[in-house]
């Protein structure tokens, strides 16, 4: 009762029925860091009644400057597991499962995506990325994917449009080769930015602290993971920006329920 009267300021802008649609909907996100956990506190906000989290990693020190779920009491901890405890705090009644494994080619079938109405995708691993794109439209999920977050602190450039028309985004470019090379083109909506900034800070190895809980090398039970110690370069990040990726995510699902409620009212 309590987190209902909680949404009196939001039934107020979309009406009563949309937020019982909004409590009936069905999300699942991959990926619960810079961009994925913001995203998920706004849609419990929102009222999304049914909400799964999906992600494989552990919390690392320097996860805190971007990251919902991380601080100094929670390095160590299973990123899932700490988000879910804090959405269930915000909504007691929602059902919130919390998924620590990794998303894959190999485990992709175990996760029933077809069970969902909604997909947000913010994953970084590009294989991995393309690999949920193309499952996730293809069970008849709407779907909506997080292009590159990094190298940027302009918050006025973000934008949201159809991933095939993205521009200026590293990310967007290769996600689109190799949907071509898979004979995709389904219409998936995506938040990118076209500005691109360099690292001007010094190079680090890994995650380049002593408090980094990854694995110096490949997980062999996981080897699609993206651990620090695997990526080729780490690049800066700010939180204004993923979370404003992560706010736009949670703000496209939560318009289109709405105005598919409006729709159906206006409807003879």
């Amino acid at each position: 009762m309590m987190f209902e009267q909680s949404l009196n300021r939001l039934e107020l802008l979309t009406g009563k029925d949309a937020l019982q649609q909004l409590n009936a909907t069905k999300v699942i996100i991959f990926g619960v860091g810079g961009v994925g956990s913001w995203c998920a506190e706004a849609l419990i906000r929102n009222g999304i009644g049914n909400l799964t989290i999906v992600d494989s990693d552990r919390i690392c020190v320097t996860n805190i400057n971007r990251q919902l779920q991380a601080t100094s009491e929670t390095v160590g901890k299973i990123k899932v597991d700490v988000l879910k405890k804090r959405l269930q705090s915000i909504n007691p009644d929602a059902s919130i499962t919390a998924l620590s494994k990794v998303y894959n080619k190999n485990s992709a079938q175990s996760f029933t995506i077809e069970q969902y109405h909604y997909c947000v995708d913010a994953i970084d691993s590009l294989s991995n990325k393309v690999e949920l794109l193309v499952h996730a439209f293809t069970a008849g999920c709407k779907v909506y994917t997080a292009l590159g977050a990094a190298c940027k602190l302009d918050v006025s450039r973000i934008k949201t449009g159809s991933l095939w028309k993205s521009e200026g985004c590293h990310l967007g470019r290769f996600v689109r080769k190799r949907l071509r090379k898979r004979k995709f083109n389904g219409d998936i909506q995506c938040v990118y930015s076209d500005e691109m900034l360099p690292n001007t800070g010094e190079h680090l190895d890994g995650c380049g602290t002593d408090m980094c809980i990854c694995p110096v090398s490949a997980d062999p039970d996981n080897p699609d993971t993206d651990w620090c110690s695997l990526k080729k370069q780490i690049n800066g990040s700010a939180v204004h920006i993923t979370a404003s990726f992560g706010f736009f995510l949670a703000g496209m699902i939560t318009k289109d329920i709405v105005d598919q409620v409006t729709k159906t009212k206006e409807q003879p």
